[in-house]
């Protein structure tokens, strides 16, 4: 289904919010950013894809972790500073709890190579988790005012910077990151029309 055809909906209330950023953050074993496009956007219905695109944007360039940035972003939007405070809260509590629990075990069992096999394994699903939401989101932009060939070519810059030439990311945010938003800009600049229209 096409984004610009869902109806979206909004959370009925704080507690709505806290339970299912909870749930958000009890599902992502190795990327809640995978499973919080999933439930915001296809579950929920909350965003359409552009729009939580927008936000995750945004996180990656704010300081902090992206799901943290992002949960404060969707909290705001629906409830003000007090909602920004309960999706934060939501995805951090429980998750707290049994990362500590989690690391006073791993302190008492990380010798047994077994447990040592498993992380490995987990590092895999990780990686698996992050490409298959960047392909999945990759739709979205097909509606970037930058346009396709602009967009491939800043993912192609952006990945051999980071994994082959080992770029530090900080200076691939500011600088591939202030291109993109100025040439973003002239272009709406010039011709508003057209953009809007692609």
């Amino acid at each position: 289904m096409a984004d610009e055809s869902i109806e979206l909906t909004r959370p009925a209330s704080k507690k709505e919010l806290f339970i299912a950023f909870t749930l958000l953050a009890l599902q992502g074993f190795g990327g809640v950013i995978a499973v919080a496009q999933r439930v915001l956007c296809e579950q929920r219905r909350w965003f359409t894809r552009e729009q939580f695109l927008e936000m995750l944007a945004v996180g990656q360039v704010l300081p902090g972790p992206n799901i943290c940035n992002v949960s404060l972003m969707v909290g705001d939007r629906f409830f003000g500073w007090r909602g920004a405070f309960t999706a934060l809260a939501g995805i951090m509590a429980v998750p707290l709890v049994l990362v500590l629990s989690a690391a006073a075990l791993y302190m008492e069992f990380s010798r047994i190579p077994a447990v040592a096999g498993a992380l490995a394994g987990m590092g895999a699903v990780a990686a698996g988790l992050i490409v298959g939401t960047a392909l999945k989101l990759s739709a979205a932009l097909r509606r970037n005012p930058m346009g396709r060939g602009v967009c491939a070519g800043l993912i192609v810059i952006t990945f051999a910077g980071i994994a082959l030439l080992r770029w530090p990311l900080v200076w691939i945010l500011l600088g591939l990151g202030a291109l993109a938003c100025l040439y973003t800009w002239k272009r709406l600049e010039t011709d508003p029309a057209r953009v809007e229209s692609e």
